[in-house]
């Protein structure tokens, strides 16, 4: 089928970076994308080699008067141009309409995933909209996932890849990748992981920005060493998630990439001026942490919080043992539900 997938970069290039992972799945299965999107530059390393199937289409007004495709999704609510929407009125066979939501592990969640939204006015109108809400149960939409994506996890060389970047990885050292937003909490962390021998792997923006803030005025922390990264390809963020023993993560795509890598994580959630976000924090650990030991649950709860600004820093990190354990056991339970992939690919086939 034609998909047509329309994407606004707000911010941050999360959108941009779940859009692109949905696209590139999708034509993997066989499937024709058409990715519109208003800033395409980000995907020059992004997605350096595209995806054959993927036609990107620069989301310019007016609009391109392309005929719509068997199946048009909008990311986040963009809503798409009404002279787009006008032709998804008009064409012989009326294309299914999907609004892929934010992900959350919040309630309304498994109320509001794939309930209908008949517009009853404007470009669109005698058209149904349909909620699509990722999410981490069966009663959600599930995440991306590529069919490809735990094999080559299992047969990943961490020290090759490191080595390729020119990171070499010291006896007895533990190995922490970080990506974040601006971040108050940042010399609390980096002086927290000084006490044990640590290689921090800085990726571009706020994490580089804070790490130089705070070594230009402590000097050398400890037994901690740092090293820039450049801006890595989708394929290559993966690999470095892999090649860590703790990922420090943000937004949405990384947050779902830091789950499948298996290992420890913690997520610096994208702040909102009402506080809504720790609530929306809260809801992940709860689901999480649920059935886990006590001692981890305390742990991992006051790191997240301090990390995202709702409690002083504590005074160590969780357990690595069960914190470990508790991310493998997350990640399996995980591989049991259907992908987002799957489940839009099977929805669509059922209204269309």
């Amino acid at each position: 089928m034609r998909w047509d997938l329309f994407c606004r970069v707000i911010d941050n290039l999360g959108d941009i970076g779940v859009c692109w992972r949905l696209a590139a799945d999708l034509s993997f299965r066989g499937e024709n994308v058409r990715l519109w999107i208003d800033h395409p530059e980000p995907l020059s390393w992004m997605a350096p080699g595209g995806a054959a199937g993927v036609e990107v289409q620069h989301w310019t007004e007016p609009v391109p008067d392309l005929a719509p495709g068997e199946v048009v999704i909008e990311a986040f609510g963009c809503d798409p141009p009404p002279a787009f929407i006008r032709r998804m009125v008009g064409a012989q066979r009326r294309p299914v309409w999907i609004n892929l939501e934010y992900l959350s592990a919040e309630d309304y969640v498994e109320r509001s995933h794939a309930l209908p939204s008949p517009q009853m006015a404007g470009p669109g109108a005698g058209l149904t909209k349909w909620f699509f809400y990722p999410g981490f149960s069966s009663r959600t939409g599930g995440l991306i996932r590529e069919p490809w994506l735990e094999a080559e996890r299992l047969r990943f060389d961490r020290r090759s890849w490191l080595s390729s970047l020119g990171v070499q990885r010291r006896e007895g050292e533990r190995v922490l990748s970080l990506f974040c937003y601006d971040n108050a909490a940042m010399p609390s962390l980096l002086r927290s992981l000084s006490t044990e021998p640590t290689l921090v792997l800085l990726t571009p923006g706020p994490a580089q920005h804070g790490a130089a803030a705070v070594l230009e005025r402590d000097g050398t922390l400890g037994r901690l060493r740092s090293v820039a990264l450049p801006w890595l390809s989708q394929a290559d963020y993966d690999r470095l998630l892999w090649s860590c023993d703790l990922n420090f993560v943000r937004g949405e795509d990384s947050f779902v990439r830091a789950q499948w890598a298996g290992v420890p994580f913690v997520w610096h959630i994208y702040p909102q001026h009402d506080g809504a976000h720790a609530a929306k924090l809260d809801a992940f650990l709860d689901r999480w942490l649920a059935g886990e030991p006590a001692s981890l649950a305390a742990g991992a709860t006051s790191l997240w919080h301090a990390w995202n600004g709702l409690c002083v820093w504590p005074a160590a990190l969780p357990p690595y043992p069960d914190w470990a354990a508790a991310c493998t056991r997350w990640r399996e339970r995980l591989l049991h539900q259907d992908d987002l992939t799957t489940q839009l690919l099977r929805f669509v086939e059922r209204k269309g």
